[in-house]
């Protein structure tokens, strides 16, 4: 390994790269520790210390951002704006027939639909900005820490920290484009990585100080299983067999080739839990902004609180339906089977033993349809593992290996190392792994 690593870092372009992208990463992480004009850091860190910062409308936006969210710094949005832009410009796609015409325009097209993403992501993150200054100002972001977060709530400070926060967020959504230009992977997955990877450490620091050698070494002994699940699945494919007959271009003969088309388990990826998670983090939001000044609250937000906690099977059935649910709708928008179809006939490949045309659709939805049924059930699973981690360990807030966060490292790491290798290969004829 350390060979494989030594022979990267004496490629010159590679190491240009790689310490490129390191040197973004750096400022990144630094940005989470400044502080956001207008609040005060002390106070942050007393209520902090308090640890009674868990919950939907927490946990969610504050993995994405590597813990700025809770320190309320500069960079305290994290790229969530952007991801949201980018998953809703997707989504349109299918309501809007003109940004599925940008999107079949090839490059040109795409860089239109990429700066459609910059604006609604600057957008997004005003929206979002103006919600946590609220939180901040209000006491919700701290529940049970009266020291004030923003001591004075000028509308001058107010106005100052939006700002402040949404050039956090255009500076991240930068920076993760210069990574993607100059660096190593894909700059905003690479920001992502960065952010999950950065709370590990205290999250099993707690889980040793808390729970013991026994239930540390247990929670390892978990991650390793369903870090290998996570590898086995996301790089599991069915590969559907391509034909293309022989045909003549001028005095060439072109075509005769048997390819495939490579249809994964897991075509969502990561998206499907987005959703899910944040479908349900909205009932806990709406309980806490509902909170009656004496502390207690209203009969349907007690259900609420009861029923849709994370530990209640209630909360788990809905959670994994959800993640099912959208891996198929998530599926059925990303990957059409009739525009492959007309594609492959229109250049003279055909499936082995089906028509083409309407037949191969049909039977490319058919393949769909089967391989998307276990894709959505190890979805599901995966995102249940910090859930049943908390029945069993009352580990949730600090269980690292599960949801979000392995999905997107694993997925994130391995498209990486092929980039890297893809690279040596270039340049060496042996890539980074033999």
């Amino acid at each position: 390994m350390f060979s494989a690593i030594a022979r990267v870092f004496r490629t010159p372009d590679l190491r240009r790269k790689l310490l490129f992208t390191l040197g973004i990463i750096v400022i990144y992480r630094i940005g989470v520790f400044i502080p956001t004009p207008g609040v005060d850091y002390g106070n942050v860190q007393q209520c902090l210390a308090l640890g009674n910062t868990t919950g939907g409308v927490y946990e969610f936006v504050n993995l994405f951002s590597g813990g700025a969210l809770l320190q309320v710094s500069i960079f305290a949005m994290g790229i969530m704006p952007y991801i949201t832009a980018a998953i809703i410009v997707q989504l349109l796609r299918v309501v809007i027939p003109r940004f599925e015409e940008l999107h079949k325009e090839g490059s040109s097209g795409q860089s239109k639909l990429t700066q459609y993403t910059r604006y609604l992501t600057i957008a997004l993150g005003v929206l979002q900005a103006t919600t946590l200054v609220s939180l901040a100002r209000s006491g919700i972001l701290f529940p049970g820490c009266q020291l004030p977060i923003v001591p004075e709530d000028s509308i001058l400070v107010i106005l100052l920290m939006i700002l402040t926060l949404t050039a956090g967020t255009v500076c991240i959504m930068w920076m993760g484009e210069m990574v993607t230009e100059k660096g190593i992977g894909n700059g905003m997955s690479m920001m992502i990585f960065v952010s999950i990877a950065a709370g590990f450490p205290a999250s099993m620091g707690s889980i040793f100080r808390a729970q013991g050698w026994t239930v540390f070494f247990a929670v390892i002994l978990v991650g390793l299983l369903v870090i290998g699940l996570v590898v086995f699945v996301e790089q599991s494919q069915r590969r559907v067999p391509v034909q293309y007959a022989k045909r003549m271009v001028g005095r060439r003969s072109v075509g005769g080739s048997s390819t495939y088309i490579p249809i994964k388990v897991n075509m969502a990826g990561v998206i499907p839990v987005i959703f899910a998670s944040s479908m349900l983090a909205l009932p806990g939001m709406l309980v806490q902004f509902n909170t009656n000044d004496d502390g207690s609250l209203p009969g349907w937000a007690q259900w609420i609180s009861t029923h849709l906690s994370t530990s209640s099977p209630l909360y788990m059935a809905v959670y994994v339906l959800m993640v099912i649910g959208f891996t198929y709708f998530y599926v059925s928008i990303t990957f059409n089977p009739t525009e492959v179809a007309e594609n492959m006939k229109k250049y003279g490949g055909f499936i082995p033993g089906i028509r083409a045309g309407k037949p191969t659709a049909d039977y490319l939805q058919y393949v769909l349809s089967r391989i998307t049924f276990p894709g959505s059930i190890y979805l599901g699973l995966i995102a249940l593992t910090p859930l049943i981690a908390f029945v069993l360990i009352r580990a949730d807030q600090n269980f690292p290996f599960g949801g979000i966060s392995v999905l997107i490292m694993v997925g994130v790491g391995l498209e990486t190392v092929k980039q890297i290798n893809a690279q040596m290969q270039q340049r060496h004829y042996e890539g980074l792994l033999r």
